[in-house]
């Protein structure tokens, strides 16, 4: 196509290419939240990979495939071309919904952008030392994840995407597209161009997502957008031609055929602050909507523990979006189900007092006072928790959780505003979010090879100026 002129062009599309081209970085706030989010991140990815139901989908697409120069997938031996490294890394990193979150109009998971971040780094660089030229540092990489997050993130602030029964990964496409054609060397008109891809794409069905329905493909969504934005950035590359008008053409663009009529909007301009209000699951892995439930539970659990059988009722007291997204009764299917289930999530806290992964599958769902509880679960809408919800200055989670018994006593009310990954709680979560990283590591690696890759990463200095190939070489194993 010809170079688009300026005036002809989606606002929305010029946007987002002039931020991701032009836009320099300078919050120090930002890009240290930036390796907070790369080393919990990959964190998620390690811890994934103990569980086969993930590991199934990784490697080739052909068994035996070798590909020169390929890209590394942390934590494994697979070398990949970028479009397929991509959806592997895309998939372990959600594989256990335990990697950042944000939640708006639209809610998801910024960090997603990061399988398609580090593959086209990692290429890029091998094939620049193949001609003889500097690999990227790994300081590109945070810049592209504050990017990235902050792309997704402004996306949702004002256009709900479920609903309209569509899913959020494709705010993971739009915004991987963007920063994977920058990292490629691509100029301004190139990013326009593969954007409009994106769009012209549009987005899976959020059917996977709900009841009866709910299954492991959300654990894989997010791969399968950013290997798709890895392969549209590299045809545009090639010269493929874009869309100018994908967004707003009538009839036939995608705010006509999807949203309603509804213009896509960027509530506020680009720079940095998705990433630096961005919520860390920190302590457990449990969908966002729940976390706050869940720590009050964890606080009820000693005065219920021993009386499980004696409650009369449990009212959880909560926001619209959970009451729309998790407040689920009746059969639950399989972990995917489990995990996006307010009520299970509750009663899994006031049961055990704590909550891993394992408390998804199917051995541990027989425990019968799982479903004896949740059948005791009364939801309540709380507006002021809805309105801070998506008050721009709380962005609040709230939840509150209360035990009756039969005998006509009661448990105190335990509300939470913030959940620990909060903004709010930064400093009490950042160690915490340390531990939870190094332990990950250790799942997959020798004692030895997680300090190293430990000591690189809790330094921002030493990270930003290591090349991209070796800090790769330092997540494969053998």
């Amino acid at each position: 196509m010809d170079k688009i002129k300026h005036n002809e062009v989606d606002h929305v599309l010029e946007e987002i290419a002039d931020y991701v081209v032009y836009k320099k970085i300078t919050s120090e706030e930002a890009l240290e939240t930036a390796r907070y989010v790369l080393m919990d991140t990959l964190g998620c990815g390690f811890l994934a990979l103990r569980y086969p139901e993930c590991t199934k989908h990784l490697g080739p697409i052909i068994p035996g495939t070798v590909v020169p120069n390929g890209v590394r997938v942390p934590g494994t031996a697979y070398v990949l071309d970028p479009v397929q490294a991509a959806f592997n890394i895309g998939c372990m990193i959600r594989w256990l919904d335990y990697n950042d979150t944000w939640l708006a109009a639209e809610w998801g998971h910024p960090s997603d952008n990061l399988a398609s971040i580090l593959a086209v780094a990692d290429y890029v660089s091998l094939k620049n030392l193949s001609e003889g030229r500097a690999p990227i540092k790994m300081s590109t990489v945070l810049e592209a994840i504050v990017k990235a997050h902050e792309i997704q993130g402004i996306l949702a602030l004002e256009n709900s995407l479920n609903r309209q029964g569509l899913d959020h990964v494709l705010f993971v496409k739009v915004a991987s597209t963007a920063v994977a054609t920058a990292l490629l060397g691509g100029t301004r008109e190139d990013v326009i161009s593969a954007l409009s891809q994106a769009w012209i794409d549009n987005a899976s069905l959020r059917t996977y997502r709900h009841a009866p329905n709910t299954g492991s493909r959300k654990s894989w969504a997010a791969g399968d957008a950013a290997s798709r934005a890895v392969r549209l950035a590299l045809m545009t590359m090639k010269g493929e031609m874009g869309y100018k008008t994908a967004l707003t053409a009538s009839g036939w663009g995608f705010q006509d055929v999807l949203f309603d009529g509804k213009p896509i909007t960027l509530a506020r301009p680009l720079d940095s602050y998705v990433i630096e209000n961005v919520l860390f699951k920190i302590a457990y892995p449990a969908e966002f909507h729940a976390q706050t439930a869940l720590e009050a539970a964890i606080q009820l659990h000693p005065q219920v523990v021993h009386r499980l059988d004696a409650i009369n009722r449990i009212t959880i007291t909560t926001h619209e979006s959970a009451l729309r997204i998790i407040d689920k009764t009746g059969e639950l299917n399989n972990p995917a189900d489990r995990d996006h289930c307010i009520q299970y999530i509750t009663a899994v806290g006031l049961i055990k007092g704590h909550l891993t992964a394992d408390d998804y599958e199917d051995e541990a769902a027989q425990n019968p006072y799982i479903d004896q509880l949740r059948d005791r679960m009364e939801m309540i809408h709380h507006p002021q928790y809805s309105k801070d919800y998506l008050d721009p200055d709380k962005r609040s989670i709230a939840n509150a959780v209360q035990v009756f018994f039969n005998d006509g006593t009661h448990t105190e009310t335990i509300a939470v505003e913030y959940p620990i990954g909060h903004r709010q709680r930064r400093a009490e979560g950042i160690p915490l979010l340390l531990e939870k990283f190094y332990t990950h590591v250790r799942t997959r690696f020798s004692n030895k090879q997680a300090e190293r890759i430990y000591a690189c990463c809790t330094d921002q200095e030493t990270l930003a100026e290591t090349a991209v190939p070796s800090f790769l070489s330092l997540l494969t194993t053998p």
